[in-house]
């Protein structure tokens, strides 16, 4: 297993510098090699790795998840932050304690050597079937040499290197993932597999529930007959109670470090017998127990207020303070969010905070023990020196350079251009974009489309190569078909976000010359546009400067007609509101186009109108769900909306 693991890597790695980075790390001859001995193993094991390069990769995408019960109820386990607790557990008995990952639980089912089903924990009694989202898992063996019927448990986890990676790609703030657990859970749970695969999701077994015809006196036999099968045990050692403080101790100093989150341990007795002898109490099983991390905390000194700008011009405080020491790492600077968020906190330079890592993630400020409220805003934007403004946005206040020239707000909106909700063109990261700039192959929206001019000087700029170009070419040649509201929502119109593009684009049934032409009344009187927003669209095309870009990118661009939205539906003309994170879909608009494709509208805030405002959260405190309850709008989850309202017409 150790070179089979060894092999895919080397493969895998050789493979993506060659086509993706256009390096060439080994001779042909010697990955053919590599490749035939990779091909014996896993024909002698009978084991294939669902990461393997030999496996033929296909996607599947569905319109729901199917529910399924599970044949054993999954409780959830008794916690404990007590060390000598813990130790009192254990007592005499021989014990295995190990992490307590941060992930989704799944439940794997193999017949006949092969995966045969994946159902994600759900309620504990109630999942959701995810198998071909888990047969694209990083390290899930696809085949396995036991035959018989084997049921197992495992985490389904994301790295803390793989989270950051992801949530720099997302480009709106509120669509970043707050941690890595809610990146995996969304991950694994897409209704396309393709985006499971791209998140690099691993499953970390823990528990095996059944192994038809083997028998085990021990859970570490149990842990040794999965890791003989191919699967990625979690980490494990023997202890009693006597050795818990040591054990403890190890785990504590290797967290700061662990790449896969974890939120504490687990206890649980190595004898199986015993074990199944204790039984259960209503809620939890008798024979594990967990202990949880504390969140740690640090007192330090506020330095300074540091704004940052944005291509919408808007500037975010960030907080840098005396570096502490938090889980580990040192920390020196924590975001801030927005004005709302210092002026409750009563920041000011010099103040007296206290800090902390969310999840054991993201640096927060947990209080002000000053108070003394001493930063002034500043009137002039840091990039470029022209004003600012403050703004509503939502239900905070923020600030905003208002120079439609500043140079931030440039790298910014062709990143924005480029990005997964407008033209979706990979391969042009930020910095790409800003080489390009910087060489003036790119002035104008259009210039994306006439790069082959600089086709010379692009291959031979660092990172780049024939391969790279031609698969940059490919990417913006596909990107050339695109729907209305795409196109009006990449050029970056204040106030015009992509649902709001739909809305207007459907009423002048993707005619661009009637949405060109649409006056302020006009578009104030579609169901969802305010006078703000239709004056905003209208001042935005009454610029020459604009229609010139507009009209310069039809010449390139095929408008592709947009679905039209299901009048039948019970969603047909509901007000729904999104908030907190998402498990189902991969991002807030994937779960907009879902409701509009329904005829359903989704707003920003909670009003009298609002049909149903989901939230995952639906005991949290926030603003959205207080004013949902004062108004008698119902909360919702993800998965109960979903099952309810998206799935009609659905077999």
């Amino acid at each position: 297993m150790e070179r089979m693991r060894e092999l895919v890597d080397i493969l895998n790695k050789a493979s993506e510098s060659y086509y993706a980075k256009d390096e060439e790390i080994m001779s042909n001859f010697e990955y053919d090699a590599l490749y035939d001995e990779l091909v014996k193993l896993e024909e002698e094991t009978g084991i294939v790795l669902s990461n393997s390069p030999t496996r033929h990769v296909g996607y599947e995408a569905v319109d729901f998840l199917p529910k399924e019960t599970h044949d054993r109820p999954m409780l959830s386990l008794n916690k404990t932050k007590s060390r000598e607790e813990l130790a009192d557990w254990a007592g005499d008995r021989e014990c295995l304690i190990s992490w307590k990952l941060d992930g989704l639980t799944i439940v794997l089912t193999y017949e006949n050597g092969e995966l045969a089903k994946a159902v994600t924990r759900g309620n504990g009694e109630v999942g959701e079937v995810i198998t071909a989202n888990a047969k694209t898992f990083t390290n899930i063996p696809l085949k396995i040499a036991f035959k018989g019927k084997l049921v197992l448990r495992g985490e389904a986890v994301i790295s803390y290197a793989d989270f950051e990676k992801i949530n720099a790609e997302i480009t709106d703030d509120e669509d970043k993932y707050k941690n890595p657990r809610n990146l995996c859970s969304g991950s694994v749970r897409q209704l396309n597999s393709e985006i499971t695969a791209k998140r690099h999701v691993k499953l970390i077994a823990f528990s095996l529930v059944l192994s038809e015809g083997k028998e085990f006196k021990t859970r570490s036999e149990q842990f040794d007959f999965l890791a003989s099968l191919g699967f990625e045990v979690v980490e494990h050692y023997k202890t009693t109670g006597a050795g818990v403080a040591d054990r403890i101790a190890y785990f504590a100093e290797k967290v700061a470090d662990y790449e896969i989150p974890s939120d504490g341990l687990v206890m649980t007795y190595d004898d199986i017998e015993y074990a199944r002898s204790l039984g259960t109490t209503a809620k939890y099983p008798r024979d594990s127990i967990a202990f949880k991390w504390q969140d740690e905390t640090a007192t330090t000194v506020l330095r300074e207020i540091e704004w940052s700008p944005s291509r919408t011009g808007l500037i975010n405080p960030v907080a840098i303070f005396d570096t502490v020491e938090l889980e580990g790492t040192s920390v020196s600077r924590a975001s801030v969010h927005n004005l709302s968020v210092m002026r409750e906190l009563k920041l000011g330079i010099g103040d007296e905070i206290k800090v902390y890592k969310a999840n054991m993630i993201i640096p927060q400020i947990s209080e002000n023990i000053t108070k003394s409220g001493n930063i002034t805003i500043p009137a002039k934007c840091p990039c470029c020196g022209g004003p600012t403004e403050e703004r509503a946005l939502k239900e905070a206040f923020s600030l905003y350079c208002v120079n439609p020239e500043c140079p931030a707000k440039n790298i910014k909106k062709f990143s924005h251009f480029v990005s997964r909700d407008a033209f979706n063109v990979d391969g042009l990261s930020e910095a790409t974009l800003e080489k390009f700039i910087d060489r003036g192959f790119i002035k104008k929206f259009g210039d994306l489309f006439r790069l082959e001019r600089f086709k010379a000087d692009i291959v031979n700029m660092e990172g780049f190569g024939e391969k790279s170009y031609d698969n940059l070419i490919e990417s913006i040649e596909k990107a050339r078909t695109v729907t209305l509201a795409k196109l009006i929502y990449s050029l970056g119109i204040d106030n015009i976000g992509l649902s709001t593009a739909k809305l207007i684009t459907r009423r002048f049934d993707d005619d661009i010359d009637a949405v060109l032409s649409a006056d302020e009344e006009s578009l104030s009187n579609i169901d969802g546009i305010g006078e703000v927003i239709a004056r905003s669209f209208v001042a935005y095309f009454s610029n020459p400067e604009n229609k010139e870009v507009l009209n310069d990118l039809r010449s390139f661009v095929i408008i592709a007609r947009s679905e039209r939205p299901s009048e039948t539906s019970e969603l047909s003309g509901k007000t729904v509101v999104i908030t907190g994170s998402l498990e189902m879909f991969e991002n807030r608009n994937a779960l907009k186009d879902a409701i509009e494709a329904k005829g359903g509208k989704v707003s920003g805030s909670v009003s009298g109108n609002t049909f149903v405002l989901v939230n995952n959260d639906i005991e949290s405190g926030s603003t959205k769900n207080k004013t949902a309850k004062a108004l008698g709008v119902p909360i919702m989850t993800e998965a109960d909306f979903v099952n309810k309202y998206l799935q009609e017409g659905l077999s």
